[in-house]
């Protein structure tokens, strides 16, 4: 028997006694395959699986172009996935605790805040998810009924904890990846329609966009992937984690986003994505439905749990001895549950899609996050941090703030700039040349050499984010999440190079220079 095996005969409680504080190696337990289960059977889900009908309903790839992008994308992002992973054995604290290590004690509370608040956003838009799906095929049941049933499930789910939600998920990955094969086969043994291949066609931005949401998709889960692998025993090395990491993540995710593609492309075109997944499955689709409700609920428990971790985090940064007991994660837990069942029940339509948009411009911050960390783990520290430091009061050698980390982000943000500038020029004005020539009035000018058509198109986008306005709703009220979306917004996109217009483009042609 080998100690990683040793190590997981150990009975381990059914509600998890640790929060953000590090797992001691005694209490270590669990196998790297169980992260296999987790992250295959938690991406077998609705939202994956609308994502991929876009590339068929939004960038208009055919199906072959498609499916090429959809692996390509999640094979490059699960790579930073597997990776955060690893971290988790060796650490044995959550992914927002060890943050602290780069950024010090207090400049780590804007990376857990980003996160805490998308952990809040997708909770919500999951239990409004849920809810319309128990209303949907319960119709006695009341939407608001639906999302708080929904919710209070989830919520028991993430109280219990960690090695609860890895149970239900090695269930979910047999159940969940067997209705899915079942559903792959029922679309292809039924009769096609005549497009099925034909439909969409190779386009380079399209083909672009596909593969960079895969790696976004699969980016997005490193701010908390490591909460659940800290658990394992130290000995366990990387190579494990980060495989069982790496393949359950992208296989999950690019059997979901194929299924997508598949079943928009056997339904009529513009049949929305869901809806396609009911017809083209016959007879499969209401238990598929009612599969995929199962596993929104128990991929939701994630979202509470890791949100739980934030705002502890977040309360220990200023409370350096605090350790909340089990009852305090439920009381947190509880005061999450009210504030979004709340703001589910009274959200519009198109709540889930505002909500998404935003915890998608988030992806600004966890970007550049994920690469610091990365790069500090493997190549700076090597795995090797002061964990009483991480946790002492003062920051211990890695002090409150880490000056050097934030000047970093600083100075990348004003590179980031200035060659956004400096490619706004060269679409209107081109290439400098160094040819100085006089005009009959005595001026001087540089001559400069225009771009073709191909590279004008790679420099342009006509797509401007400005900062948003505060609006009220319906009601004629400026709720708290539309004031919060508009501060992100001003935050985001205030310092900004505004792109080129269709109008200056159209005057440069007319330019002589």
């Amino acid at each position: 028997m080998t100690t990683s095996d040793s190590h997981g005969s150990h009975a381990a409680p059914l509600i998890e006694n640790h929060t953000v504080d590090y797992v001691p190696l005694a209490e270590r337990h669990g196998r790297a395959r169980d992260l296999f289960t987790l992250w295959f059977s938690t991406n077998i889900a609705p939202l994956p699986i609308v994502t991929g009908a876009m590339v068929v309903q939004v960038f208009h790839l055919n199906l072959l172009w498609g499916l090429v992008a959809i692996a390509l994308g999640h094979m490059i992002g699960g790579v930073v996935i597997a990776l955060a992973s690893a971290q988790g054995p060796r650490m044995g604290i959550p992914q927002m605790v060890q943050s602290r290590g780069q950024f010090g004690r207090f400049g780590a509370l804007l990376i857990v805040f980003f996160a805490a608040l998308i952990y809040v956003g997708f909770f919500i838009s999951n239990i409004v998810l849920a809810g319309q799906s128990i209303h949907g095929m319960l119709p006695s049941v009341p939407l608001p009924a639906g999302v708080v049933i929904g919710a209070l499930s989830a919520t028991a789910i993430g109280v219990i904890g960690y090695r609860f939600i890895h149970t239900l998920n090695r269930i979910g990955t047999w159940v969940m990846g067997a209705a899915l094969l079942a559903g792959f086969i029922m679309i292809f043994s039924s009769q096609l329609p005549l497009d099925f291949f034909s439909r969409g066609s190779f386009n380079l931005s399209g083909w672009l966009a596909t593969i960079c949401l895969g790696i976004i998709w699969q980016i997005s889960f490193s701010p908390y992937v490591s909460d659940y692998s800290r658990y394992l025993p130290c000995d366990i090395g990387f190579a494990k984690p980060f495989w069982a990491t790496y393949f359950g993540a992208t296989l999950g995710t690019i059997l979901s986003f194929s299924f997508g593609a598949v079943a928009v492309l056997a339904t009529p075109e513009g049949t929305e994505a869901m809806v396609a997944v009911k017809q083209a499955t016959g007879v499969l689709g209401p238990i598929l439905m009612l599969l995929f409700l199962l596993n929104i609920i128990s991929h939701n428990a994630l979202n509470l749990y890791g949100a739980v971790l934030s705002i502890v985090t977040s309360i220990q940064t200023f409370a350096g001895n605090w350790t909340p007991s089990i009852k305090v994660r439920v009381m947190l837990a509880t005061v999450i549950l009210t504030g979004c069942c709340i703001t589910a029940v009274g959200a519009s339509s198109g709540f889930i899609g505002q909500f998404i948009g935003l915890i998608l411009t988030l992806l600004i911050v966890l970007v550049p996050w994920a690469s610091i960390n990365l790069i500090d783990f493997y190549l700076i520290k090597r795995g090797s941090y002061d964990i009483a430091s991480i946790f002492s009061s003062d920051g211990g050698i890695y002090g409150r703030f880490n000056p050097h980390a934030i000047i970093a982000y600083f100075i990348a943000k004003r590179v980031c700039l200035a060659l956004q500038k400096k490619d706004r020029e060269i679409a209107l004005h081109g290439f400098e040349s160094g040819r100085i020539v006089r005009l009959p009035g005595g001026e001087y000018i540089e001559v400069h050499q225009p771009v073709d058509e191909y590279e004008r198109w790679k420099l342009v986008t006509f797509n401007e984010y400005k900062p948003l306005m505060i609006r009220p709703n319906a009601k004629g009220k400026i709720t708290a999440p539309e004031r919060l979306r508009a501060r992100m917004s001003h935050w985001f996109f205030e310092d900004r190079i505004a792109p080129v217009t269709r109008t200056e483009l159209e005057r440069q042609s007319h330019d002589h220079h």
